[in-house]
């Protein structure tokens, strides 16, 4: 396991939702990351950010280690979930409060009836 591997796999082990992006959650620094950090932050999800732009290694690592070519990139309970544009749709298929209430992730299943009202 290589050095990025190793803390890669740290990152997703100490947390049980992390969120790999470009920017923080209080500062996105791209659309996409916003978009991801904006749905966790607005359903009271407690996550982990990883600002890849702060470790160009980590930012091409975390691409291999999940075999995905984009950024942000979502894990929940260690299992890679997905990028911006599935966190989206499971968002407002409902199947985004189901994986949280299955892996005892808490949200707020109100603001994620709400973001679903609002883009229904």
């Amino acid at each position: 396991m290589t050095e990025t591997t190793s803390k890669i796999q740290e990152a997703i082990s100490a947390k049980d939702v992390v969120l790999f992006m470009k920017g923080t959650k209080e500062m996105p620094q791209c659309g996409f990351s916003s978009r991801v950090a904006g749905v966790l932050n607005y359903m009271g999800v407690d996550f982990s950010d990883v600002n890849v732009l702060s470790d160009e290694t980590i930012r091409q690592g975390i691409k291999e280690f999940s075999d995905w070519p984009t950024i942000p990139q979502l894990y929940v309970k260690g299992e890679f979930v997905g990028g911006c544009d599935i966190i989206t749709e499971m968002t407002l298929s409902g199947e985004l409060d189901t994986l949280f209430t299955e892996n005892g992730v808490e949200f707020d299943k109100d603001a994620a009836d709400k973001i679903r009202e609002a883009n229904g």
